[in-house]
């Protein structure tokens, strides 16, 4: 099968592998789609202590089951050969503390497929069968391909708590600030501001109901406090990862409001611990989402809740490393690279 290896920074090719075996209750997925993530940006970059290469990447896809390894029929009667299915790429044990309480995305075991093990930048992939979830009936490949980050998108949204008539700020018009603004506004919020450096993802942004905010052109922060009588946003989600992104979000969030970080770009980065203390910004991580948020993100996607149509992008496995590029200098009006193997 084709696949295509992340070898060092920057150095991505397109290899012949063997199709893997499904190991006991695992399935084989013939992938259809394949998203690039942020994250695997900044692995890509060398920037990411989860990734080390040689590795094949991609932990959002769709596909089809193609095989069935031992125990799987009898245990997950629901799934069978030729059946279209998404897969929450996080693994977990189901008996630590974090999943007795609903938490598995931080499960003392976890391990995310891409990242751990070969992940779906290839023709085929072999996934534990309980993280396979089939698609709703009608519900096409290329949506399902996108139960990932929307599912993301969910986490940002519970984690924001109870917000309504309130103001939001995202970092990022990014895939996840995309999917973090429709969540956000499902909340009822008074308005979500949007900043990035990209004018044409404003421009998704704004097409989506957000108030876009160009960083190069305004101070972000002054703006959203003057749009706010001084205050700031009740709730603001880094969606990019870096330390002034990071800052931003800090000071143009409200006293007693909630800073949500998201974005992984940089590992480590300064944060003014004073001001936040004082003004007692309460500051949440972001890993991923809950199971039942995956389940929340399948059953949005089939209400058509949410979307990134229509700037989503099709492209061939062997233009992965081009895509990495461009995503990373110059992504334009792109919310969604969908690799084809």
């Amino acid at each position: 099968m084709k696949a295509l290896v992340w070898e060092a920074p920057r150095v991505l090719n397109l290899r012949e592998q063997e199709i893997p075996k499904p190991a006991d209750g695992h399935v084989l997925i013939r992938v259809a789609y394949a998203g690039i993530c942020g994250s695997e940006l900044s692995g890509y970059l060398g920037h990411n202590a989860l990734r080390v290469p040689p590795l094949v990447m991609g932990h959002e896809f769709s596909g089809t089951i193609v095989e069935l390894g031992a125990d799987v029929r009898a245990q997950f009667p629901n799934l069978y050969s030729g059946q279209a299915v998404t897969v929450n790429p996080l693994t977990f044990d189901g008996t630590c503390e974090f999943c007795r309480a609903g938490l598995s995305q931080l499960c003392i075991a976890r391990k995310l497929i891409g990242a751990h093990c070969a992940g779906a930048f290839a023709e085929y992939v072999s996934v534990p069968a309980n993280l396979v979830l089939p698609l709703p009936p009608g519900m096409s490949l290329r949506t399902g391909a996108l139960t990932e980050p929307v599912a993301c998108g969910v986490r940002i949204g519970e984690l924001a708590g109870e917000i309504e008539n309130q103001v939001a700020f995202i970092v990022g018009a990014g895939p996840i600030g995309l999917v973090a603004l429709q969540a956000l506004q499902l909340k009822k919020l008074r308005c979500v501001f949007v900043s990035d450096l990209d004018a044409e993802r404003l421009n998704m942004a704004q097409a989506l109901g957000g108030i876009p905010l160009h960083a190069r052109e305004v101070n972000v922060v002054e703006r959203v406090r003057a749009e706010t009588n001084g205050y700031g946003a009740a709730v603001s989600a880094d969606c990019v990862g870096t330390a002034q992104t990071r800052l931003q979000c800090v000071q143009a969030t409200r006293s007693a409001g909630t800073f949500i970080l998201v974005g992984l770009h940089e590992e480590t980065s300064a944060l003014p611990a004073a001001e936040m203390i004082r003004r007692e910004i309460v500051t949440r991580g972001s890993f991923s989402y809950t199971r039942e948020n995956f389940f929340e993100a399948l059953r949005r996607l089939e209400n058509e809740q949410v979307h990134l149509d229509p700037w989503i992008v099709e492209a061939p496995l062997e233009q992965g490393g081009a895509w990495f590029e461009r995503l990373l200098n110059a992504p334009g009006n792109v919310s969604k690279v969908l690799l084809v193997p």
